[in-house]
């Protein structure tokens, strides 16, 4: 049988990305990178990260902190000056603008380290779980930005081999958690919230939109919320 091909996968620690981390290990030799960019929840997304790692058997990690996003701040996310929004229903959660947990251009600095360690490693993919569909309108998940990343990457890598995967992109996020199912991706080690780190808040625009997919794809989320925990 043929060795795999190497592929570095990007773990956030959210759903979205222990789904793609899942497609990683079942169809490469996968190294994880998990970014930490002085987020809200940064250690609880580092657990996550090192927790879905161990149960997927990914042995190779790196994990790094990227300071720039942190000081730029203007977002929810980094600033802690800027309320987390919280939110009552999907329709409130996908809105025509632009939220202020957007965290500007991150998954650009994600990518740009994601692409140098896959020169170091040889790896010819980056694999990262964007999502356009709902999810909460982040101009940096849409497959234009990939497209032409990529052609950035084969323009700036001594290679110009290595090729950005969004396997997830085109996907509702009900679709997203019946095709964690069918992998057997971790979701229950996954953590989506924007705002606490103790117990998932339940009415950040993460948490709702995480709750209607599961909802919708009729499976139960073994996170526990906030709200349930308090009634």
């Amino acid at each position: 049988m043929a060795e795999k091909a190497g592929a570095v996968v990007l773990v956030s620690g959210g759903m979205d990305s222990a789904v793609c981390a899942a497609i990683a290990a079942r169809d490469y030799q996968p190294a994880a990178m998990h970014v930490s960019y002085g987020q809200r929840t940064e250690a609880r997304e580092r657990r996550a990260f090192t927790e879905i790692c161990d149960r997927l058997g990914i042995a190779t990690r790196m994990v790094i902190r990227d300071e720039s996003l942190g000081k730029i701040g203007g977002s929810a996310l980094t600033d802690t000056s800027i309320a987390v929004p919280e939110v009552q229903d999907v329709e409130s959660a996908i809105g025509s603008k632009v939220p202020v947990t957007y965290v500007p251009f991150r998954n650009a600095h994600l990518l740009a380290a994601a692409v140098s360690w896959a020169e170091v490693l040889g790896a010819k993919k980056v694999l990262i779980g964007a999502v356009e569909q709902d999810s909460s309108g982040y101009p940096d998940c849409r497959p234009e930005f990939y497209r032409a990343y990529n052609e950035v990457v084969r323009t700036g890598t001594s290679a110009a081999d290595i090729t950005i995967e969004t396997p997830l992109i085109a996907l509702r996020k009900a679709e997203i958690v019946r095709r964690g199912v069918e992998l057997g991706a971790p979701l229950d080690l996954t953590w989506s919230c924007y705002s606490r780190e103790d117990v998932a808040c339940g009415v950040c625009e993460s948490c709702v939109l995480r709750k209607r997919a599961f909802a919708d794809a009729g499976v139960r989320d073994p996170v526990p919320y906030a709200q349930a925990v308090l009634h």
